[in-house]
């Protein structure tokens, strides 16, 4: 694939899983796309001590902070949070024994999250003057 290609690819990941993330955590306030309340296990919901709506407010809190990650310059960082955030999903999604559709479909999210964070590191690659003076000098 030519570097064009992966550069698109890059940005349309970015793009879409900063914005999605950003947008699901700020409607976690609002309620506009869904009530998110009924997405919550209640088994999730007992481990915790404050009520379910105050959790979905820390989620929406931590969606938007990953939504800015990956809009900037910590793109890498936000999606390996996004993959492992959305595998975290799914999984109370299955413990509220519905929604087995959506746990489907955030598990296929993660991959891409994780997917945006592997193109992020080609993107980005780390200093190679910090890789090579962390080795041995040759003589």
């Amino acid at each position: 694939m030519e570097n064009s290609q992966l550069n698109q690819s890059w940005w349309s990941l970015r793009i879409t899983y900063g914005l999605v993330a950003f947008l699901a955590g700020l409607d976690k306030f609002f309620h506009v796309l869904t009530n998110w309340d009924n997405y919550l296990s209640p088994a999730v919901a007992s481990l915790v001590p404050i009520s379910a709506p105050t959790l979905m407010h820390v989620v929406g809190i931590v969606e938007m902070a990953v939504g800015i990650l990956i809009l900037t310059r910590w793109t890498r960082i936000g999606a390996y949070v996004a993959s492992v955030w959305l595998l975290c999903i799914a999984f109370n999604l299955v413990l509220t024994g519905s929604f087995f559709d959506v746990a489907v479909r955030d598990v296929a999210l993660s991959v891409g999250a994780f997917t945006l964070a592997r193109l992020s590191e080609a993107h980005e690659p780390v200093s190679h003057a910090v890789t090579a003076s962390a080795r041995p000098a040759h003589i």
